[in-house]
């Protein structure tokens, strides 16, 4: 893999690790706010549900460059 390449894939992962931690923590502050999953109302579980879903991309997108990085051997 060229340096420069390995370079932009480290500024995307890099973006990726403080998008899902922000989406992380907002998780966490909805939860607190609306109590647990269980008790939410619907319209908040729907909520909830698409943050989570966009959470998991993130974190798919994130294993999938550290394979590429072969951040995940070291």
């Amino acid at each position: 893999m060229p340096e420069d390449d390995t370079r932009q894939r480290i500024e995307i992962y890099r973006e990726l690790v403080l998008r899902y931690e922000k989406l992380d923590e907002e998780i966490d502050a909805y939860i607190a706010r609306h109590g647990s999953i269980e008790q939410m109302d619907d319209e908040y579980l729907a909520h909830y549900r698409t943050m989570a879903r966009q959470r998991e991309d993130l974190q798919n997108e994130m294993r999938m460059l550290e394979h590429q990085l072969k951040l995940d051997e070291e």
